[in-house]
Parts: C-alpha cells; structure tokens; sequence
C-alpha cells in the first residue's frame, strides 16, 4: 500500500447532499436537553410576524454538543481575528453557561 492510499484510508468521507448544501436562513435558535441530548431547534423569525418557524432540528448528544461549542468558540476567535469583533447589539455581555453548570436555562 503506497503512501497516497494510506492517507485516503484515514480520511472521513463526507456526503453533502445537494438539498442539503443549500442551507437553511436562521436567525433565532431554541436550545433544550434531557440528561442524554440537546435539542437545537434553528428558526427564523421575521418582523412583523409573531412566530418563529422551525427550519431545522438537530440533536446532539451532551459529549459532542460540548465539542461544538469548542469548535464554534475557536472560529469565532479566528473570525474576529481576521474581520473584527463581532458587536451583540441591545443585549448584555453573558457567559456560555448563564446560570452556572448546575442551573437549567
């Protein structure tokens, strides 16, 4: 086996489906959990129109949701490292954990 499939070997092979690629507009998100999952629900709400529509789903388990917050975390760094901060206009500075580990938001 040359170097070239060993290297193909150990690469995740990732399938984005063209539906998918699109993407779906989100611009209010609803975080829950129980003791096995998070549920996050990606809306959009528009002015004028009192409800949010749920565009996306997606449950994670608690191990990976804190590996996405890492993640989100890093780029947001690196975001604003090459752009500038990113300014959270009429809302107070919060923690990533509001009301402390043991609290339920």
């Amino acid at each position: 086996m040359n170097e070239n499939e060993k290297n193909k070997q150990g690469q995740l092979q990732i399938d984005l489906p063209q539906d998918v690629a699109k993407g779906v507009y989100s611009n209010f998100a609803i975080i829950s959990h129980s003791s096995s999952e998070f549920v996050i629900d990606f809306a959009t709400l528009l002015p004028g129109i009192p409800k949010a529509s749920v565009a996306a789903r997606v449950l994670v388990a608690p191990e990976h949701t804190k590996r996405l917050l890492a993640a989100l975390q890093e780029n947001i760094m690196r975001y604003e490292k090459e752009y500038g901060k990113i300014e959270l206009k009429n809302q107070p500075p919060r923690t990533a954990m509001p009301f402390g580990p043991q609290g339920d938001a």
